[in-house]
């Protein structure tokens, strides 16, 4: 990986001439998305975002914490945050901004720790890849649960995207789940090679929890077919 994003991110820290981040999915064209978004503070934050960050508790785990600016919102408050991020250069950023435990690192390979929360925002749903390995990922989050703890987590129903027919039913793809995207990302005349990307509708994710012995609810609906959920045992 190019690790685009992260040298975004890690530009506009350092005053480095930043651009804006261009993104385009399998399913949509291509969108600007200024960098600066990422660095926003918690008065700054969509309403799923804010309410997620006021139920924390505990010991936390930031899931690609990205720039940093939820997990620092949670320093701030005195909470003892672990922020990891497969991103070297987020990373670099994120300590830079103080992040105390900001690290590189995959979820799927984190051991020997556990939490009282476990937080994925900006559809955090997304690192699931597919829904084919969504239980690899619940299964790796429940391990890394305390008893009591849970998992905030937030997605989209991205089914208004595809085309509505007469009989108000929506033409989706018929080989796969319409929440699987494949996402690109250009930045400085640079292209990151595509990546799946996961949409989960809320009924998915709740049926995908029970399957994988966690509970779900639903905490919080935004205002464009976006929700928070949490997750417990």
């Amino acid at each position: 990986m190019l690790d685009l994003f992260g040298k975004a991110i890690l530009d506009f820290q350092t005053n480095n001439t930043p651009e804006d981040i261009i993104t385009e999915t399998s399913i949509s064209e291509a969108d600007e998305m200024s960098v600066a978004y990422l660095f926003r503070k918690y008065e700054e934050m969509p309403k799923l975002e804010q309410k997620a960050l006021q139920l924390c508790k505990g010991k936390i785990l930031d899931v690609g914490c990205g720039a940093g600016s939820h997990s620092l919102h949670l320093q701030e408050k005195d909470f003892e945050v672990t922020s990891i991020d497969i991103s070297e250069n987020a990373i670099k950023t994120c300590q830079a901004r103080g992040l105390k435990n900001a690290k590189v690192e995959n979820i799927l390979h984190l051991e020997n720790e556990k939490f009282d929360t476990i937080l994925l925002l900006m559809n955090g749903t997304g690192i699931f890849e597919n829904l084919a390995t969504t239980s690899k990922y619940l299964q790796k989050l429940k391990s890394l649960l305390n008893e009591n703890g849970q998992i905030l987590i937030d997605s989209s129903d991205i089914l208004y995207m595809f085309d509505q027919n007469e009989d108000g039913t929506f033409s989706v793809p018929a080989d796969n789940y319409y929440g699987e995207l494949t996402f690109s990302i250009q930045y400085k005349n640079q292209t990151e090679e595509d990546f799946p990307w996961l949409y989960l509708d809320y009924n998915t994710l709740q049926n995908a929890c029970q399957a994988n012995g966690l509970q779900c609810e639903l905490i919080l609906e935004g205002n464009h077919f976006d929700y928070l959920a949490k997750l417990f045992l």
